[in-house]
């Protein structure tokens, strides 16, 4: 189904769409030209988690993006969704670095419910697999981590994917794995990046981790990258989920690379009439620099841009010096074109919030000279606020009250012939009465003041 767009200028396809959930998803934005699956016989499937295959679609099989397919394996046949078909597969193959000279093999036919209860079978398996796995090598005592278990469509091999710092000889632990499960066993060794591409997640910039999306080939990544863009070397904020630098850290690198070259060197001092100004930090994507009056702590800074920097550093080698760089930040700032409209501003559609001005209680009771005193409405709201204060004035009182009689009804209830200090030391606590616990206080006050 095709949407036209409503002046005719070109349509929406929904073919080159697929699923938001898969990883390394590619938009196929040719799928709606006339003749792109004719010209290719070439089709992407894509296996569990990242793993990807480009297979011969030899039967003119009718494949469209989604379709389950049975294609053949080492050995039997295997079970995939196809990701991609037409033109753009030959360039995913290249980008992909495949050999050329490796036999390419074929999609034999569209998934059948038998093949898809097979691959479901096995796939059920996969996880208790991988933990026994894990049990093995601990017992083999191998310097590894089996992080994910794959099998087969067919059921009749297993690829596991394992991570380790150093090297490993795992002649043994096949031996053992294939005596434990009677499959065929394919170890795959994986960096810490592809083990965080396999499982997935949300990176602190809000989106999926570039290692799921989209990235498949990885590139070392070093300090200095974080250096050249003047970013804090704090490990935790430039660490990944896989514990390594962030791969994004070389996107922008070239970038700031060609801009700190149209800034003066760091080196160079700044020679004023009012005295000399070392460099203190540098805004690269603006193009400021921010100098210093002393050389080791911060003091007296002034950020000018940095023609201005230029002009200073060529009128100190003609043995000249300007005046105080105030005076040029001034004009500086006078240079610089000013948001009238508001165009840049991000809250220019906030409302202001008027801060109301709370009434103050103390002066409530003060009363200005124009207003009438000593009125009949005047009286009455007077006797309502002091009647008010004494309630809550004689609130300790009531309750003392309450309590009082709340014990008295108590122990008539207990002892209905009024012996109640009998029975209350037979059964048990005397009931506390504060007025007797008040006096015993001011009589050891009292007793503690003759003494």
């Amino acid at each position: 189904m095709d949407f036209k767009l409503h002046n005719g200028s070109g349509g929406l396809s929904y073919k080159g769409i697929s699923r938001p959930t898969n990883k390394l998803n590619t938009y196929d934005w040719l799928a709606d030209v006339p003749g792109n699956i004719e010209d290719c016989d070439m089709v992407e499937v894509q296996f569990k988690n990242t793993r990807k295959g480009y297979y011969k679609n030899s039967n003119k099989i009718d494949l469209k993006k989604g379709d389950v397919v049975a294609v053949e394996a080492n050995p039997g046949h295997d079970i995939g969704v196809v990701t991609l078909t037409g033109r753009l597969v030959n360039l995913q193959m290249k980008k992909s670095n495949g050999r050329p000279n490796t036999e390419i093999k074929r999609v034999y036919r569209i998934a059948k419910p038998v093949d898809l209860e097979k691959y479901e079978e096995a796939k059920s398996r996969e996880h208790s697999t991988m933990i026994k796995s894990r049990q093995i090598a601990a017992r083999l005592n191998l310097d590894m981590k089996i992080g994910d278990v794959e099998y087969q469509g067919d059921g009749n091999k297993a690829i596991f994917y394992y991570i380790a710092d150093e090297r490993v000889d795992f002649r043994q632990l096949i031996k053992d794995l294939a005596g434990e499960f009677r499959i065929r066993i394919e170890m795959k060794q994986i960096g810490a990046r592809q083990e965080a591409g396999r499982i997935g997640g949300i990176g602190p910039c809000g989106r999926e981790l570039c290692c799921a999306s989209w990235m498949r080939n990885f590139v070392s990544v070093s300090t200095n990258a974080a250096r050249i863009q003047d970013i804090s070397l704090n490990p935790q904020k430039l660490a990944g989920q896989c514990a390594k630098l962030k791969c994004c850290l070389n996107y922008e690198v070239d970038a700031y690379v060609e801009a700190q070259k149209k800034l003066p060197s760091r080196e160079v001092t700044l020679e004023t009439k009012d005295g000399t100004y070392y460099f203190f930090k540098a805004d690269i994507l603006n193009n400021e620099i921010t100098y210093s009056s002393d050389k080791v702590i911060a003091a007296n800074l002034i950020t000018i841009s940095a023609k201005k920097a230029f002009d200073i550093i060529h009128q100190n080698r003609r043995g000249k010096k300007p005046d105080i760089l105030i005076d040029l930040v001034q004009d500086d700032a006078l240079d610089k074109p000013k948001d009238i409209l508001e165009q840049e501003s991000v809250t220019r559609f906030d409302k202001s919030k008027k801060i109301k001005k709370r009434p103050n209680r103390r002066n409530n009771n003060k009363r200005p000279d124009n207003r009438p005193q000593n009125t009949a409405s005047n009286q009455s709201e007077n006797e309502d606020r002091n009647r008010n204060q004494r309630r809550n004035n004689n609130k300790p009182e009531r309750k003392q009250e309450n309590n009082r009689q709340e014990n008295r009804q108590e122990n008539k209830q207990e002892n209905p012939q009024g012996n109640s200090t009998r029975n209350t030391k037979k059964k048990g606590r005397r009931p506390y009465n504060r007025r007797r616990s008040n006096n015993n206080q001011e009589g050891g006050n009292n007793k503690s003041e003759q003494k």
